[in-house]
């Protein structure tokens, strides 16, 4: 099913009706979280919640013909996505042992605030003149930083649990984070079909590799090793 409904959305998309494929676009994501409910017997908490919090956000583009809606549109909407990441921050750091983390990785850890503060600053420069309204530049302004913490943590996790999971929530957190940046073009720089295109493929690939993750047991390599041996 998701995969008819990613079918139809490039369809529309390539034939001038924006309208329907950015409504087919917003179903791949509930379907996918319907699918988790069905598949996944055991459910984590703080994944489940992203899940369900990313769907309802998708869903509340087929309520903006309502007049009252349309007034918080903006911050419903991106505030549902933050806690959604937020939960998905919390889903992949919790088994994670802070001390150990910066014993081993601090060096990384280094690099990669750094790279986040100028990937944020470089993503706030280009929505600035775009944003007439001064609490809408702050939300994209948390947005942005909830986004690259949660890159960074999935990356750290990776390099911490050396497993295939980790591996999978990381290129899955990727995806999507390139996703966004496409989604970003699309919106402040142009609404080119390739950019929507290539920004709901990505979100499709990234969250794959979250569903796959789902499905997998959270056992690093030196378990693993101790196991098999």
């Amino acid at each position: 099913m998701v995969i008819l409904i990613y079918i139809l959305f490039v369809l529309f998309q390539f034939t001038g009706h924006d309208d329907l494929a950015y409504y087919s676009s917003s179903l791949i994501l509930p379907f996918i979280t319907i699918t988790y409910f069905i598949k996944v017997k055991n459910r984590s908490l703080f994944f489940t919640l992203f899940l369900v919090l990313f769907s309802i956000s998708d869903l509340l583009v087929f309520f903006e013909g309502i007049t009252l809606y349309k007034k918080i549109d903006y911050y419903l909407g991106n505030a549902l996505y933050i806690l959604a990441y937020t939960c998905l921050f919390f889903e992949i750091s919790k088994s994670i042992k802070i001390k150990s983390l910066i014993k081993n990785y601090f060096i990384h850890l280094i690099v990669l605030s750094v790279l986040s503060v100028y990937i944020v600053y470089f993503l706030q420069g280009v929505v600035k003149p775009y944003v007439s309204v001064t609490d809408e530049y702050y939300v994209e302004l948390v947005y942005n930083i909830v986004l690259l913490l949660l890159l960074s943590t999935a990356l750290l996790a990776y390099f911490y649990k050396d497993n295939v999971k980790s591996l999978y929530m990381f290129v899955g957190v990727l995806s999507v984070v390139f996703a966004e940046v496409m989604w970003v073009a699309y919106n402040y720089m142009g609404e080119r079909n390739l950019l929507n295109l290539l920004s709901t493929t990505l979100y499709l690939v990234g969250f794959y590799f979250f569903y796959r993750q789902s499905k997998l047991l959270d056992v690093n390599q030196e378990e693993l090793n101790m196991v098999t041996h």
